[in-house]
């Protein structure tokens, strides 16, 4: 196993739920109550010290997945080194929630505004979760497996551009 995710195996036992290693890029899974004190962890350890949030993503497992249908993916690197990590973090279908992780690293606003957007996950705390990309309006999440490859018919209300006058 991954130094680093020894150490958080050992610092919080009870919320690493796994660990995979796929192309020399190690992945720990923790409960969803844990990532935030989790990656706070990584960031602040010295041994660890990731520093750089590269991306918060999502993934939507639908029904394929025991440990919950979403997963919130936090992608990490150590700029010193350019070492990297991922931790995942498994919510449930029904009213997904998780911390957000702002107050750690200031970049996670747009990542998770826009994992909020497309996936409706929601990250307490954040300081202005709401829409980024589609109208505020807007009802559903189109990355949710769930969603219609051609949409809900909303495509035909959307302003369209024009290049005559430029929209």
């Amino acid at each position: 196993m991954f130094k680093d995710a020894q150490a958080v195996k050992d610092r919080f036992p009870d919320a690493v739920l796994g660990y995979d290693d796929f192309r020399n890029q190690p992945t720990i899974t923790v409960k969803p109550e844990s990532a935030f004190e989790t990656l706070r962890f990584l960031r602040d350890d010295k041994e660890a010290g990731y520093d750089f949030l590269v991306d918060v993503t999502a993934v939507d497992y639908q029904d394929r997945s025991r440990l919950g249908r979403f997963a919130v993916v936090y992608h990490l690197c150590r700029m010193e080194t350019g070492k990297r990590m991922r931790v995942k973090a498994y919510l449930p279908a029904e009213d997904p929630e998780i911390e957000s992780v702002t107050p750690l690293w200031h970049c996670a606003d747009w990542a998770e505004r826009e994992v909020y957007d497309l996936m409706g996950v929601k990250f307490r705390n954040h300081p202005d979760l709401r829409r980024i990309m589609l109208p505020e309006g807007f009802e559903f999440h189109p990355l949710r497996k769930d969603y219609p490859v051609r949409g809900r018919g909303e495509r035909d209300s959307f302003v369209k551009y024009d290049p005559e006058d430029g929209l």
